[in-house]
């Protein structure tokens, strides 16, 4: 029985997220509270998203004049309303004898210029960050040894931050997991970081009361969605903006995706985050299994019936009894809603073959709901287009077709704005 992805702890990863978003969007980028000068942006191309201004009203002082406290207050009401929005498999990755010399398995900060912005931030984050490097289970040891007890399991795209190196193993902390790893199933340094690229999320958190998403970077511009206060809306970075729009940004807006078109927010309004997933300790496992053990025995319906699982990342509420169809439809919806029919079936293929693949659970349920991982479901989007049922005919029976077995991108597990990384790429998705 495979396992649940659980939810990302907060608290622990606060600064290693913000170190993420830093070495993930350049040299450009400053941290909370930091000087810029009038024409730094991001190098993704996000706007200053932790250090921009209030967009101005149109009948303001002409443009270049600072705004006073009345003015900057005004200018948040126009995009911020003060309203109320409405279980492991039996396979285990074999270990090697310990005994390499520590040396060996030390990776070494990149070296770059001193007088490079960010050179010191990037370089701590390589040096705390690793990855793992499975495709199925590795093992975590109390000690640096085979022989000592397992305290639990990481998995393909699960991080964590080192605590300490010694005799080709690491001490890691993933999640509520700390304990020993073998250094030749994990990256290190530049490799973890380009691993971390490529599983993680760079995600906006919207801090107003209700922000609107446009379809243009303006305040004229129509309205595709307003976005609750909490609400995740996954960033569209520099270069995937400029495959799919051809465009950059200023400081006083950001990208965001919206049912596979780009959506630009004010960057007034929201914090960014970085979502990827870790391992689970023996006894998150067991209780996992425990509820799994107990649903089983009470039967399941013909279309399997979700199944909950401790800690899912789960912010809304999802009906009892929704079928697996109808929740891989309303993620549809929420990730390709906007995309062709073919970019629709390509994301429900792309959950499907997770559910198949040992590197991740083994639910429709628990691979939408994994932490870290489709960012639409954790904020409780999906629970909503389910609620509402503004599910699409074409995203419904897209989902019945993956769930049949058909898939348009081969065995593909990942995928996410095109731009930036090889892959199978339709419309705006690019699929690997």
């Amino acid at each position: 029985m495979k396992r649940h992805r659980r939810k990302e702890k907060k608290g622990a990863y606060r600064m290693a997220a913000v170190l993420a978003v830093f070495c993930m969007l350049g040299n450009g980028a400053r941290l909370l509270g930091a000087p810029a000068s009038d024409g730094e942006r991001l190098t993704a191309g996000v706007g200053q998203i932790l250090d921009s201004v209030p967009e101005e009203d149109q009948e303001e002082e002409e443009s270049g004049e600072r705004m006073d406290d009345k003015r900057l207050q005004d200018g948040m009401a126009g995009e911020a309303e003060a309203e109320n929005a409405a279980g492991i498999n039996g396979k285990e990755t074999g270990e090697k004898m310990a005994g390499e010399e520590p040396e060996d398995s030390q990776t070494e900060a990149v070296s770059k210029s001193a007088d490079e912005p960010g050179t010191e931030v990037e370089s701590a984050f390589e040096e705390q960050l690793v990855m793992t490097a499975v495709t199925d289970v590795l093992n975590v040891r109390s000690e640096p040894s085979e022989d000592a007890e397992r305290v639990g399991y990481l998995y393909a795209d699960c991080g964590g931050t080192i605590l300490e190196r010694r005799n080709g193993w690491t001490k890691l902390e993933s999640g509520e997991l700390v304990g020993w790893a073998k250094d030749e199933y994990l990256l290190f340094g530049e490799k973890a970081v380009e691993e971390l690229e490529d599983v993680g999320r760079l995600v906006a958190h919207v801090t107003g009361e209700t922000l609107r998403i446009r379809k243009e970077p303006s305040m004229e511009a129509q309205v595709y969605d307003l976005a609750a206060q909490g609400d995740a809306l996954e960033v569209v970075n520099k270069a995937q903006l400029h495959y799919s729009d051809g465009i950059e940004l200023d400081a006083e807006w950001a990208a965001v995706d919206y049912e596979g078109q780009t959506g630009y927010v004010s960057a007034e309004y929201i914090e960014i985050d970085f979502e990827y997933d870790h391992g689970e300790t023996l006894e998150e496992i067991a209780a996992r299994q425990q509820i799994e053990k107990k649903e089983m025995t009470q039967g399941a319906s013909a279309d399997k019936k979700m199944q909950s699982s401790p800690d899912r990342q789960n912010a809304g509420g999802i009906p009892e009894g929704t079928g697996d169809a109808t929740l891989l439809a309303a993620l549809i919806q929420c990730e390709a809603g906007s995309e062709s029919y073919e970019g629709q079936l390509a994301v429900g293929a792309v959950v499907v073959n997770r559910v198949k693949s040992a590197s991740y659970p083994n639910t429709v349920s628990d691979v939408i709901f994994a932490s870290g991982q489709f960012t639409p479901a954790g904020s409780g989007k999906v629970a909503r287009v389910i609620e509402n049922g503004t599910i699409s005919s074409s995203c419904m029976q897209a989902a019945r077709e993956a769930l049949s077995g058909v898939t348009n991108v081969g065995s593909a597990t990942h995928f996410r704005r095109a731009g930036g990384r090889d892959g199978i790429v339709i419309g705006n998705h690019v699929f690997w």
